[in-house]
């Protein structure tokens, strides 16, 4: 089997300027990252052109793998199509090669039959725009109770409904699916895999959270190694991309350090 392929997600070092985010991807030998459209002071909600983004990501040799992400896109609205495009165009001009799709996670639109009818709406009216662009569509289930898409099922079957296989995707996010609980793995549909551990034994699963992400070592709960070994023998040949939430991580002197640790540990056990 191939050695993992990985990216870098910015939320790994959201405080890093785009360029040194760019840069520390290059220092670790890794070609792919992912930008972010939610961190304040920086590109892309600083106000940074996409024209400027995508000379960056050029000069260190940088492929953008995903805009990460447009959020709430199972509930669309006239604002939300505005959104969509908005970022559509985004990273069509920036080189990315995927919009990263964030379903409604505050407790509605939960009910069966009206989440999916909810999701093959917004899958419906993002296709065109998404395949005018050229860019795919990375839809990406959470696992917290109270989201309104957990299953990865659910996801592919509605892309599958609409006949939207060669316009979207799925993300296989290793936290959301151990929160989840869902067994079954869509290989041959993941686009992108997000990977981030959780050490801390006091948390039960259900009250874990964004800030409890951290970088995958031996100490994880989530099984990220079996995880990500399982993808690959099921066939998943792509980019596992780590997204650490924690500030813990955020705060290290030494973010570099740190993310080869966690790629050499992955790339050892997985």
């Amino acid at each position: 089997m191939t050695t993992l392929s990985f990216a870098l997600n910015h939320m790994t070092a959201p405080t890093l300027p785009l360029e040194e985010f760019f840069a520390l991807a290059t220092s670790l030998g890794i070609s792919s990252v992912e930008i972010r459209n939610d961190l304040a002071g920086n590109a892309i909600i600083d106000g940074t052109s996409s024209a400027a983004v995508k000379a960056l990501a050029e000069k260190h040799g940088q492929t953008i793998v995903s805009i990460n992400a447009l959020q709430r896109f199972n509930e669309w609205t006239d604002d939300r199509a505005s959104e969509a495009q908005d970022l559509i165009t985004y990273a069509l001009d920036c080189g990315a090669k995927a919009l990263v799709l964030v379903p409604v996670n505050d407790g509605s639109g939960q009910k069966d039959g009206e989440r999916q009818a909810n999701l093959q709406h917004a899958l419906t009216a993002l296709r065109p725009m998404l395949e005018k662009a050229g860019i795919t569509g990375l839809v990406e289930p959470l696992g917290f109770e109270i989201c309104s898409l957990r299953s990865k099922t659910e996801a592919v079957e509605a892309i599958r409904a609409i006949a939207g296989e060669g316009t979207f995707q799925i993300v296989h996010d290793t936290f959301h699916h151990h929160l989840a609980g869902e067994e079954t793995i869509h290989p041959r549909m993941t686009g992108l895999v997000h990977i981030s551990g959780v050490a801390d034994l006091d948390v039960a699963v259900n009250d874990m959270r964004d800030p409890h992400r951290i970088l995958v070592d031996a100490s994880d709960r989530l099984d990220n190694a079996g995880q990500v070994r399982k993808l690959r023998e099921s066939g998943y040949d792509g980019l596992f991309s780590f997204e650490p939430f924690s500030p813990t991580v955020h705060q290290f002197a030494d973010i570099k350090a740190a993310v080869s640790q966690s790629m050499g540990y992955l790339s050892a056990t997985a």
